[in-house]
């Protein structure tokens, strides 16, 4: 195909988030000649995949963040940059709070429409409501619906999506090949970071209140005042990560919680933890746990997880009402956790090798095109 397909892909911004991780996953690996991914951002900022996106061919948009306020000039935005790009014939939308806008605009412009689903709530507040009104109609207005799990699925396109033809579940897969757990690797990462012979407790996500640093914070707290031979990774950064650094300070564990910032060697982070913590408030999947189960990591993870992310016998629930001693106790479980098996052969047969989901992707993409039904 001398002129590859070039499909919009419409995020808020693009930096390491799940889903963001998740597109990126897929862009490295699909067929370029055929496919080509091009962005179209809520943001003026530059983000962490701008340059690797370039590097891949890709070009990237700026339309100013729907505020309620500019809601006619966020249309007039959209109707712009479609009349000036008459060239893209399918949209991806992964911004849901506006899709039901912009993916009714693209398809005037008679462009095929997508909106996937990421998440399980849009979390609380007045603002949540707006999104939630303004999210409902996805379901009517997009050709195709996407969803990373079923929970996902049935949150933002109700419980009769799985009755409609026109809805998929895409996992968020990984390259479980380069998350395999080596020894060397460990040896070298924990010596960067000086944990050498530490219990090192990890998370990974953005300082956000659906990941509930918060809870993370105080459950290791107690894990320390047991064992001051332990030590919490937390990777990731956002708006919550000062409160988070001031709460460290307060409980005295400025020199136990190792604040990583956002890295882009996640898969060798992975190597050097003992025991993966994620007590999300709500996830869509958590495709950072699936990344862990890859790397051979004991995951203790919240009852608000969809068991699509369980693709091991290496992922333990905890209620999320649980008292923070059992999460304790679970953690310290570990203490003497040596042994790493290899899950790829796991991860591959339930469908989170990101080899599958590309071509599956790949085929959609030029099925829809043509008109054929996928």
């Amino acid at each position: 195909m001398s002129n590859p397909v070039r499909v919009l892909q419409v995020f808020a911004e693009m930096n390491r988030g799940g889903a963001e991780s998740m597109i990126m996953n897929l862009y490295r690996n699909i067929d370029r000649s055929k496919i080509q991914f091009d962005f179209i951002v809520h943001t003026e900022s530059d983000c962490s995949f701008d340059d690797e996106i370039y590097r891949l061919g890709g070009k990237i948009y700026r339309v100013p963040a729907y505020k309620g306020t500019n809601h006619i000039d966020y249309i007039k935005n959209w109707e712009r940059f479609f009349k000036k790009h008459p060239e893209y014939k399918i949209i991806h939308g992964h911004v849901r709070s506006t899709a039901s806008i912009y993916l009714k605009i693209a398809k005037q412009y008679g462009l095929i429409t997508i909106a996937h689903s990421h998440n399980t709530s849009s979390g609380n507040g007045i603002s949540a409501i707006a999104k939630s009104v303004l999210q409902y109609p996805i379901r009517y207005v997009a050709d195709y619906l996407i969803a990373c799990s079923k929970a996902a699925g049935e949150w933002l396109f109700g419980k009769q999506v799985y009755k409609k033809d026109n809805f998929y579940i895409l996992n968020n897969a990984v390259d479980a090949k380069k998350f395999v757990f080596n020894t060397t690797t460990r040896i070298k990462k924990r010596k960067e970071f000086q944990i050498e012979d530490k219990l090192v407790v990890g998370h990974i996500g953005r300082f956000h209140p659906q990941k509930n640093h918060e809870l993370i914070v105080d459950i290791f707290n107690t894990v320390y005042k047991r064992n001051n031979n332990a030590i919490l990774m937390l990777v990731g950064d956002g708006k919550l990560r000062g409160p988070i650094e001031e709460k460290v300070k307060k409980l005295g564990l400025d020199n136990s919680v190792i604040f990583c910032g956002v890295r882009s060697d996640i898969s060798e982070i992975l190597q050097a933890i003992d025991v993966f913590l994620f007590p999300s408030l709500y996830e869509g999947l958590g495709i950072v746990v699936v990344e862990a189960q890859a790397a051979g990591l004991p995951c203790l993870v919240s009852n608000k997880i969809p068991k699509d992310a369980f693709v091991t016998n290496l992922v333990e629930e905890v209620p999320l009402n649980s008292s923070i001693d059992i999460w304790a106790d679970k953690i310290l479980k570990y203490t003497t956790n040596n042994n790493r098996e290899n899950t790829y052969e796991q991860i591959k047969s339930n469908g989170y090798d990101i080899a599958q989901t590309t071509i599956w992707l790949e085929h959609f993409y030029l099925n829809s095109v043509k008109g054929n039904i996928v």
